[in-house]
């Protein structure tokens, strides 16, 4: 039995957008869709209604907008096995319950309070923080599609538990036959600086090297049939992923401690352009 993918829904429409999204993952999988609907109030009371629940100002209720997101998940993917469900609990401990026996969860990465798309929701940063299952949240000014994306590459962050993210990324990449692009960060620090004009690239020198035999050693294992590309950059994680993200479809980052996310993490959420995976270590 394939566990399902979950996409969280509140009727905003940044969230049906993820229904959208979550419909061609769970497609491309061959898994079913679970569309759940997590709050302590039946009723929507948000600010920034999805047009296609209709009149902002109209009671809509729970089974509103898990019907208006199946519709569109089964009009995505006529084929798809999609079902709803309505808990009666905070959005983010649904999700993160519902994850335990699930393949993946998709969330958008912000909900009906309407705040700028640039802020990372609290519901998303929780689940990508405390789920048990990789979770996407959805970055930047994507298309909504989770295939034949506009650039046409998968990018992971490799830091220092790298097997479950490698794992995870080779699997994509492979779905969608698109290469991937594993990148190391690294920084020479301040104190190892030479100022002498002759000199100051000797340490630097070395700490690239050092990444460069890193990566080498993660990937010693990768498989054949995926392109995989090499690439070491200069600076902190924190930085050098959010900027690789402008030239993805899809960022990869690892998760090593269950309810908390590393600066690393939390960043990358808070500035990729692209959609991003939260993968947790395997424990």
């Amino acid at each position: 039995m394939y566990l399902p993918l979950v996409a969280g829904v509140d009727g905003s429409e940044p969230s049906l957008r993820a229904v959208d999204w979550a419909a061609d993952q769970a497609a491309l999988h061959g898994v079913p869709l679970l569309v759940l609907y997590g709050a302590l109030w039946e009723r929507y009371e948000g600010s920034a209604l999805a047009e296609e629940l209709g009149n902002p100002s109209a009671p809509v209720r729970a089974e509103d907008i898990l019907r208006a997101a199946a519709r569109r998940a089964r009009r995505r993917h006529p084929d798809l096995l999609v079902t709803t469900e309505m808990m009666a609990q905070e959005a983010e401990h649904a999700l993160v319950r519902t994850g335990r026996n699930a393949s993946m969860i998709v969330v958008g990465s912000r909900g009906r309070s309407g705040v700028a798309d640039r802020l990372l929701g609290s519901v998303s940063r929780t689940v990508a923080a405390a789920s048990d299952c990789p979770v996407v949240v959805l970055r930047g000014n994507h298309d909504n599609r989770a295939v034949a994306g506009r650039h046409g590459r998968i990018i992971v962050g490799l830091g220092d538990a790298p097997a479950s993210v490698l794992r995870f990324a080779f699997t994509e990449a492979r779905l969608r036959r698109v290469p991937l692009t594993v990148v190391r960060a690294w920084r020479c620090p301040a104190h190892e600086t030479i100022d002498h004009p002759l000199l100051t690239g000797e340490p630097a020198r070395r700490y690239e090297e050092q990444a460069a035999k890193e990566l080498e050693a993660a990937l010693e294992d990768a498989p054949s049939d995926i392109a995989v590309r090499r690439h070491t950059a200069e600076g902190p994680a924190r930085s050098v992923l959010p900027a690789a993200s402008a030239e993805a479809d899809l960022m990869v980052i690892g998760r090593r401690t269950h309810g908390r996310l590393g600066r690393v993490a939390h960043s990358v959420l808070h500035r990729s352009a692209c959609p991003v995976v939260v993968v947790p270590e395997q424990r």
